[in-house]
């Protein structure tokens, strides 16, 4: 299926790239989020039509996210989490564990924006996650995992 991309898409394309993917990533995931609309001459059109105005709404989600980003650059989030003598945690800080952390700080942001290189953290001490609030910027926010008092 060949959709027209209404915004940034990471690892598939830019606003206005009409791309192919496979009808159910369309269906379920880019269509009902937003994100892409089906490739038809009536909605092609349609794009063309407001393209100069998704690209100033895309440009202002790129400066809040800058904004953002500014704000959480070098910041040190502490997760208090209960675990066992030798440190390792009873389960897991997950990215829905850190975006709520992060919401308690005033960012709102989802937990798919949470990317963290090194799997879920499963023992006590400072791990380095990515915050990727917009396609375009990401940023290292430091993880502080201490156990309950």
């Amino acid at each position: 299926m060949q959709v027209i991309l209404m915004d940034k898409v990471v690892n598939l394309g830019n606003l206005g790239d009409i791309v192919k993917v496979r009808e159910g990533y369309a269906r379920n995931y880019l269509i009902p989020r937003g994100f892409a609309k089906r490739a038809t001459a009536e909605n092609r059109k349609i794009f063309d039509e407001r393209r100069a105005e998704l690209e100033r709404i895309s440009a202002d989600k790129l400066v809040a996210a800058q904004a953002v980003a500014t704000r959480l650059d070098g910041l040190r989030i502490e997760i208090a989490r209960k675990a066992g003598v030798d440190g390792r945690l009873f389960g897991s800080v997950s990215p829905a564990d850190i975006a709520e952390a992060l919401g308690a700080q005033g960012f709102a942001l989802e937990k798919s924006a949470v990317r963290m290189p090194d799997g879920l953290i499963k023992v006590l001490g400072e791990s380095v996650v990515e915050v990727v609030p917009h396609a375009d910027v990401a940023v290292k926010v430091t993880i502080a995992v201490v156990g309950e008092q």
